[in-house]
């Protein structure tokens, strides 16, 4: 099953990392949402890209000085657009409410240490171990979610491809090699593919980075607009079902 991401929600549609954003991707076609986490200083694992809270909603500073109560009042959505006023942040148990008894993918991507415990545990309790990812460009990060958890599946988010990845890969038992997809090549494709492992690829910014990857048989990707996507698939003949 080719993975249509979207990434953030349909992050180029809507506030990224907002209900709204996720289930405008899933109207778009995806068969699967994208996000980051990152806590609280109170503890509590968000829905959150950058360490700031500065870029995508009304407020500022670090993410990590707030408590959930406080970063709850925050509006996530007017920076976006006057007509997303009012959108609040999600937390990661909000987040598997909504869709961890669904039929969609999940791509989690853990932008700090220190969560590891509990992810793996919350992937546990709602019996996910099938459709979420958890991925990191901190190997340490992935290597703490394999020890604690032998089940989970774990990417690993990295600009390149050579032995020393492909040893890390190994250490871990991971199943996604995940490139950016300027390095998306058919060979690249083919050698990790022949390596035993899935290849998805994240920053596709133009349609034509979109086009490339599919036209290297990659297995799916992370992307701002899974509507372009899924009409590309359909176009080419192939499905994200």
């Amino acid at each position: 099953m080719f993975m249509n991401l979207a990434h953030r929600g349909a992050s180029h549609y809507a506030p990224e990392n907002t209900f709204a954003a996720f289930y405008k991707g899933l109207e778009m076609g995806a068969n699967g949402l994208e996000t980051d986490l990152r806590r609280t200083n109170d503890g509590v694992i968000i829905l959150q890209h950058d360490e700031q809270l500065d870029r995508n909603t009304n407020g500022n500073g670090k993410l990590s000085d707030y408590t959930w109560r406080e970063v709850a009042q925050l509006d996530a959505g007017s920076w976006f657009s006057d007509f997303y006023q009012g959108e609040p942040l999600v937390t990661l148990t909000s987040f598997f409410r909504h869709f961890a008894r669904r039929p969609v993918l999940l791509a989690l991507e853990l932008k700090e240490p220190g969560m590891e415990k509990e992810v793996s545990e919350m992937i546990a309790v709602w019996k996910l171990y099938e459709r979420v990812t958890i991925t990191a460009f901190d190997f340490e990060v992935l290597q703490e979610l394999r020890r604690r958890d032998d089940r989970v599946r774990l990417g690993y988010l990295t600009y390149g491809w050579d032995s020393k990845v492909r040893d890390q890969l190994a250490g871990i038992r991971a199943v996604q090699f995940c490139p950016k997809a300027d390095l998306v090549t058919v060979g690249l494709v083919n050698e990790v593919k022949q390596a035993g492992y899935e290849i998805r690829a994240w920053g596709i910014r133009k349609e034509e980075q979109m086009m490339s990857c599919l036209q290297a048989s990659i297995d799916g990707m992370t992307i701002n607009y899974p509507d372009r996507l899924t009409e590309a698939l359909k176009a080419s003949g192939g499905s994200v079902n």
